[in-house]
């Protein structure tokens, strides 16, 4: 009988992951200098708590007005009003687990059904191990009214909401993403 070996160790988004994901503009959803900009910064975590340290978070949101300029968009694609808005952006996770994103405050937007979503922005996380990415939502904290009609936040257990509502952070918010386990951030199923 030979030699057992082991078992190759599965490649899922990575190692290609730094090599064909990165954004030329990164983290940058509106340039440096844009009135309104802030920070976006947040740790993935595995389910032990340990930093996902090769991991890529993307972001996709409405303009300030509640606008995307794309055919998808129900009410005809139009370009944002706001210089230099990119409405997209993406951050590699650094040696700690964690990513930024400087944006702006997206408006509200309608739903297929007519209803109105509240301002956020949905995250797609990419990281080794995932067969697929995860898309999470991020949700402001300041904006009690609309999150409580949102008919998205609305539809997620109402003990596992906060793991979707961002922090208040001197420059910004924080949005910690926790991959599975204990407290793990909603992901929902597109």
């Amino acid at each position: 009988m030979g030699e057992r070996l082991g078992v190759t160790p599965a490649q899922t988004v990575g190692p290609y992951l730094h090599i064909g994901l990165r954004w030329p503009d990164g983290p940058y959803v509106v340039p440096e200098g844009t009135p309104g900009a802030f920070w976006v910064r947040g740790r993935i975590t595995d389910g032990a708590g340990a930093p996902v340290t090769d991991a890529l978070v993307e972001s996709w949101q409405a303009d300030p007005d509640g606008r995307f300029d794309h055919p998808d968009d129900p009410r005809g694609a139009r370009r944002p009003a706001l210089a230099g808005f990119r409405g997209f952006g993406r951050s590699e996770t650094d040696g700690q687990g964690r990513y930024r994103l400087l944006t702006v405050r997206p408006g509200a937007l309608p739903d297929p059904d007519g209803d109105v979503e509240a301002p956020h922005l949905t995250l797609s996380v990419f990281g080794r191990g995932l067969l697929h990415r995860l898309v999470t939502r991020l949700y402001f904290p300041d904006e009690p009214a609309a999150n409580a009609v949102d008919p998205v936040l609305s539809g997620v257990a109402a003990d596992r909401r906060d793991t979707l509502l961002a922090a208040t952070a001197p420059d910004g918010f924080r949005f910690d993403i926790r991959l599975q386990g204990d407290r793990e951030t909603v992901f929902f199923a597109v």
